[in-house]
């Protein structure tokens, strides 16, 4: 593929519009700006890529002489996968500072749910799953599951 100008162009636009757009204040601005950037990365990668060709599948014949290259096909793909982790990111920023802003005075200051528990209420759960785990060991230790292991109604009738 010969590379053409309209092409050329287009990813020269997105590449400006983008950077323009991600150095406004507002983070949706950001995000816009970061996906037109990455949109510009994978219009660059396939200008540079090289002449079509066929399909990159090994054959032993004389039509693997015309294959294409698979690399930057997989530049390509790497290149969507961070963009798309990158907008995920950016949108989790988005909704982290929407919500501290319907909080108002609050802020980060959330109240704990646990403030009146003491600590004798939460040392008894804790036991519980603690005495849970002891019967789950005894049962298991008295299976047969373990043959090279003798198992203790073995050793209590001897």
């Amino acid at each position: 593929m010969t590379a053409s100008a309209t092409l050329i162009v287009l990813m020269a636009v997105l590449y400006a519009v983008g950077i323009t757009v991600m150095l406004e204040r507002s983070l949706t601005r950001v995000l816009i700006g970061f996906m037109l950037v990455g949109n510009a990365t994978n219009l660059l990668i396939l200008l540079v890529s090289g002449p079509n060709g066929a399909a990159p599948i090994v054959t032993g014949t004389s039509a693997d002489e015309g294959m294409a290259d698979p690399v930057p096909q997989v530049l390509m793909l790497t290149a969507i996968v961070i963009n798309f982790g990158l907008t995920a990111f950016v949108l989790a920023l988005i909704y982290r500072s929407w919500w501290l802003a319907q909080l108002g005075d609050q802020g980060d200051a959330v109240p704990d749910q646990h403030t009146g528990d003491t600590e004798a209420a939460t040392d008894a759960t804790f036991d519980a799953v603690d005495l849970d785990d002891a019967a789950i060991q005894r049962i298991l230790a008295d299976s047969d599951e373990h043959p090279d292991r003798p198992s203790r109604g073995l050793e209590e009738n001897r």
